[in-house]
């Protein structure tokens, strides 16, 4: 292939090199590591970001293609502590289009009017100005934008659907790798796949539906697919973090899902873990579905979930003793971070709870502020930033993201972050504070306030909220002067 030639997918689509530099001034540009989906063992391919262009030949090559750097904060060597380990967070499957689309009411709930439903949406390809990316695109996106260096593992169909895929996430500097991409499995059964389809209904009252053709199968979509690939071993192993959330078991097996924690684990691999709404389902699935979902809650560094999905997987009606309860019957977890909505969010650890207020904002939409919250915590956990600073971070990358229009490419941008944590207008209608507190907790809760109140409580210590949005500062700053990213 030509080196002056910018290459966007597998298609046959080409872009001069210096066309796009004129495009794009090159004080926007620098050196980003990427994988894309064909052929990556075989030549290299360009891909143009707003991050930076990278040709990468196959995985070694993302390894030797990165020079030190030295984190402009902490002065430490980046990434010091893992050896080898260029990509700051890999995603595991869940990788679709959204269909986002305004519909005057929300889909029928029984099964066999939602299947005709179904099938009216999908008989004819809807206007690409509706298609966005969708599942564990809006996370990789969202991190990317905070200056993480991210991949996405999964299964996209050399069709129209895939390719716009392959270019949205190129766009935002994120890399991909197919995962059977050198075992040609489906050359070679006859086995044909499409890219995966959801669609994204809003009614009049902002209300969201969401309606996939697979919601009426059984096995995961990609159900044929029993082993990990080189390639893809080779990602987990340069990633600092694997991330998978509950809709990964829609595609994949419960036995690859579990292949993943194991590889991790024993590359030493960070792993986050969301079962989100599919987490209830697991737990009174298939005895392999059980399974590793018991291990994924067992194994993982991070858990992420909501008070419900905290409150069904432990019966613990008080978020904090739920989290404490995950850690408890954990071997790994360090932090379980229950997500509450406009009510806060609250980390817990072994030693201590911090509870953070959700920003005030004007909620446009809320698809995506969960991954995108996801990001930012990722964000702390690679910069051992405190858990307390680390959940203002999340709690402000969730709400900006609320205030834009759908996911993917309309999550969370720095400058409304920025924006966000300088205003520093904590939502205290919803606030928790002393609610959760009971007479017997096993540890004291640190809070987020605007001024440090008299009279809180023995157990209770606070931490101002200009404070901790001046440490964060910094570091985004760095970032939105187009800097190097700290990571």
């Amino acid at each position: 292939m030509n080196p002056q030639t910018l290459r966007f997918s597998t298609s046959d689509t080409a872009i001069p090199f210096e066309k796009r530099l004129r495009l794009f001034p090159s004080s926007r540009f620098h050196v980003f590591p990427v994988f894309l989906c064909s052929d990556v063992a075989k030549s290299p391919h360009f891909i143009r970001s707003k991050h930076g262009v990278a040709a990468i030949r196959n995985c070694k090559d993302l390894v030797s293609s990165v020079s030190r750097r030295i984190d402009p904060i902490s002065q430490r060597e980046v990434g010091a502590p893992r050896v080898g380990k260029t990509v700051d967070i890999a995603t595991l499957g869940n990788l679709c289009v959204d269909i986002v689309l305004s519909v005057p009411s929300l889909p029928p709930t029984s099964a066999d009017e939602k299947r005709a439903y179904m099938e009216q949406l999908s008989a004819s390809r809807p206007d690409k100005k509706y298609w966005e990316a969708g599942g564990n695109c809006n996370l990789a996106i969202a991190a990317a934008r905070v200056g993480l260096r991210c991949l996405t593992l999964g299964l996209v169909g050399d069709e129209i659907y895939g390719r716009f895929l392959v270019e949205v996430l190129g766009e935002e500097g994120i890399g991909m790798v197919k995962m059977n991409e050198d075992a040609e499995t489906s050359a070679s059964n006859g086995i044909s796949y499409e890219t995966l389809r959801c669609w994204v209904l809003v009614d009049p009252l902002q209300r969201h539906g969401f309606c996939s053709i697979h919601d009426f199968s059984k096995e995961p979509a990609f159900g044929w697919l029993t082993m990990l690939s080189g390639q893809v071993k080779k990602a987990i192993g340069q990633s600092k973090i694997l991330f998978c959330n509950g809709y990964a078991y829609d595609e994949l097996s419960p036995d690859l899902i579990l292949a993943a924690l194991e590889y991790a684990r024993h590359v030493e691999t960070a792993v986050f873990f969301d079962p989100g709404p599919r987490g209830k389902k697991l737990f009174c699935g298939s005895p392999q579905q059980q399974r590793a979902l018991k291990m994924y809650l067992k194994m993982s560094d991070v858990l992420l979930l909501t008070a419900d999905e905290a409150e069904s997987l432990t019966g613990a009606t008080n978020p904090i003793r739920a989290g404490q309860e995950l850690i408890r019957e954990s071997s790994h977890t360090r932090w379980v971070i229950i997500k509450m909505g406009s009510r806060g969010s609250l980390l817990v650890t072994k030693s201590s709870v911090s509870y953070a207020p959700a920003f005030k904002v004007d909620v446009v939409d809320t698809v995506g502020c969960g991954d995108s919250f996801t990001a930012a915590v990722a964000f702390g956990f690679l910069q051992n930033i405190p858990p307390m600073n680390t959940l203002v971070l999340a709690n402000a990358v969730g709400g900006a993201t609320a205030m834009g229009c759908g996911a993917g490419r309309n999550v969370a941008s720095l400058e409304k972050v920025i924006e966000l944590l300088k205003a520093s207008d904590l939502n205290l209608e919803n606030f928790l504070g002393e609610k959760l507190v009971e007479d017997d907790l096993e540890t004291d809760l640190v809070i987020l306030s605007k001024s440090i109140p008299n009279g809180v409580g023995d157990k209770i210590k606070c931490v101002s909220v200009e404070k901790v949005v001046c440490d964060l500062m910094p570091r985004l700053q760095i970032k939105q002067k187009g800097a190097m990213a700290p990571l």
